[in-house]
């Protein structure tokens, strides 16, 4: 069939007026040029596409049913808009004939204009004075940046006096919030001052200066000038490096020394407590300072605690030395804090013990672990003879032990230990130390049970009696003269005089200055032979506190002697420092004495200063400033 010419697409056109589309069109001239199959397949083609296009639109509906729900809620919300805005447009036809009313407000506001113009006409006949007073916060900002803060002060002042007679005019209260700024900032640049590395000449200057603004009273301004001066001090003792504790310690010590004494000496050049306080007072002015000095010592005693925590090595005694005189030193100004020195370096010597002989068992153990009896006895002590029982007043390690390498190791690093707290031991210390020493030595009988019940099965003839020795060098050498070292270290005569007893009584009170060597031994008892102890081994004879024998202790070992000559040198140091505090004190006096002489100086010119101040304000209050 050919394809549907002009005519009849014209014709189809007339029929189906409006309702005839190009798509119709197409469709017809594709139908018209179907072959008859194609024609007679045609229905079913297009029941097929229906189906199809069906499910396709049931399968788009289900995927896009929130579209659909979104559609219809946003269609109701635009028909509920279009009936807002239909009301809005009725209310605004409603209100027409107020806005004309307001219109002619309008127009009587303009009349009222037009006389403040004139009224401005008026004002500028005044130009020059009111631009005067319009320049004056300007002026005043200046004043503040450039440091001149007496004509700040004074346009200050000026201003104050404006307000009371002007306080009503717009113009004058927007100058007096400029002028307050201005002032306020001046009161930060004077406070900054104080932050800073300021003498006593500008500490007066700046006082003077904060008590004429009026701003604090007497006991604020003490409390800002404190917290200022702290401020500044604490930043100096932030600058300090931390790395080594004992410089760090030692340096703020110093720090704190030289410049807190100059905070003092300026606040009490500017501020006297010497004054009675006023009627109906009720804040204490001068417990304000204590207060504060109080509070400085709190902190470097905090900073002097957390580096002994950290561990200053050998030096205890040095810093202790350095801190004793820093604190006797502050003591002129009513802040000894020697009293609480000693709980801190009493506990850091005994911190310092418990590593040391933490590591000295760690160690022991170690050595048990690898130790065997078949190279015993070592050439260096196998031909020693035996010693003869200690001697008063004397303090040799026992030369037997050298068979026995870990008890020799075990006991030089006890030495090691007790050298470090000799330099620094409080009598204070001689129970804690002498549990920990019973403890340290419970734990090495326990290693020495471990290495007998590991290795006893194995044992030959000749190692039960190398065995045997060992035990017996323990417990008839090495616990006795640990005992021993510890009555050079804690006399029992200096202990019995603290305690207020006899010598003879102090077994009364457990464990002071001594290790009880029955109960250590009491599991080895099966092992060792059935030795009566002496009773000088037991009491631990008694000796003079007038002999000093802990040079003795010090040269024990080749390591400790080492360790002399290295705390000698130490020694030398601090003498060296304490001449330079001595120094530097003498220096403080002279500028103490400089102080007060700059400080009377500074008195007579703040007398001078105000009588012209006083004559200045009075010329000041003759002046009538009017504006109309």
């Amino acid at each position: 069939m050919a394809a549907v010419d002009v005519e009849d697409e014209s014709l189809l056109a007339s029929i189906f007026k409006d309702r005839f589309s190009p798509d119709c069109n197409a469709y017809l001239s594709e139908l018209s040029s179907l072959r008859l199959e194609q024609l007679v397949r045609e229905p079913e083609r297009l029941q097929e596409d229906r189906a199809l296009i069906l499910q396709q639109t049931r399968d788009l509906a289900f995927r896009n049913y929130q579209t659909f729900i979104r559609t219809a809620n946003c269609t109701e919300l635009i028909y509920r808009d279009f009936s807002r805005v239909e009301g809005s447009v009725n209310r605004l036809i409603g209100k027409l004939p107020g806005l004309g009313e307001r219109c002619r407000g309008f127009m009587k506001e303009a009349e009222e204009i037009g006389t403040s113009r004139r009224m401005n006409s008026l004002t500028l006949n005044r130009h020059t004075e009111i631009l005067e007073i319009l320049e004056i916060p300007q002026l005043m900002d200046t004043c503040v940046r450039n440091g001149y803060y007496e004509e700040a002060l004074e346009l200050a002042a000026y201003v104050k006096r404006l307000e009371r007679k002007h306080s009503t005019l717009p113009v004058i209260q927007g100058i007096v919030r400029e002028v307050r700024q201005s002032t306020s900032l001046m009161l930060n640049q004077l406070l900054q001052q104080l932050r800073s590395n300021s003498q006593l000449p500008v500490c007066l200057r700046v006082i003077g200066y904060l008590r004429r603004m009026d701003v604090f009273t007497e006991a604020e301004l003490r409390v800002k000038f404190l917290q200022a001066r702290g401020s500044w001090l604490s930043s100096i003792l932030a600058a300090v490096p931390s790395d080594d504790p004992y410089f760090h310690i030692t340096k703020t010590m110093e720090a704190c020394r030289v410049h807190l004494f100059d905070v003092i000496t300026q606040y009490r050049a500017i501020f006297s407590d010497d004054e009675d306080p006023l009627p109906g007072g009720q804040v204490n002015e001068a417990a304000i300072f204590h207060g504060w000095v109080v509070k400085m010592v709190s902190e470097f005693l905090q900073t002097l605690e957390r580096d002994l925590q950290r561990g200053v090595g050998g030096r205890l005694d040095s810093l202790l030395g350095q801190c004793m005189y820093f604190g006797l030193s502050f003591s002129r100004v009513g802040a000894d804090f020697r009293g609480q020195l000693a709980p801190m370096f009493q506990r850091s010597a005994a911190e310092t013990l418990r590593c040391a002989v933490s590591e000295a068992l760690e160690r022991f153990q170690e050595d048990m672990n690898v130790y065997t009896l078949i190279s015993m006895p070592s050439v260096l002590g196998g031909s020693i003879p035996p010693q003869q029982g200690p001697q008063p007043g004397t303090l040799q390690p026992p030369l037997s032990l050298l068979d026995f390498t870990p008890l020799a190791c075990f006991l030089n690093n006890i030495l090691s230990a007790f050298n470090d707290l000799r330099l620094c031991c409080p009598v204070g210390l001689a129970e804690e130390v002498s549990v920990c020493l019973q403890d340290a030595m419970a734990d090495v009988t326990r290693q020495v049970l471990l290495f007998h019940r590991a290795e006893e099965s194995a044992f030959s003839a000749r190692e039960k009696d190398l065995f045997l020795s060992f035990c017996c060098s323990y417990a008839e050498d090495l616990l006795p003269f640990i005992n021993r070292c510890l009555q050079i270290l804690f006399p029992p005569n200096q202990i019995a005089l603290i305690l207020g007893v006899p010598v003879s009584q102090l077994h009364r009170f457990g464990s002071l200055g001594n290790i009880d060597i029955a109960a250590i031994l009491t599991p080895l008892s099966f092992l060792l032979p059935q030795i009566e102890i002496a009773p000088e081994e037991i009491q631990l004879p008694e000796l003079s506190s007038d002999i000093d024998i802990s040079p003795e202790l010090s040269g024990l070992t080749l390591e400790t002697q080492r360790q002399e000559v290295e705390t000698k040198r130490q020694e030398v140091e601090t003498h060296q420092q304490q001449e330079e505090m001595k120094q530097q004190e003498v220096e403080t006096h002279q500028r103490e004495v400089e102080t007060h002489q700059q400080e009377v100086e500074t008195k007579q010119q703040e007398v001078e200063l105000s009588e012209e101040t006083g004559k200045s304000h009075s010329e000041d209050q003759d002046e009538d400033f009017s504006l109309e």
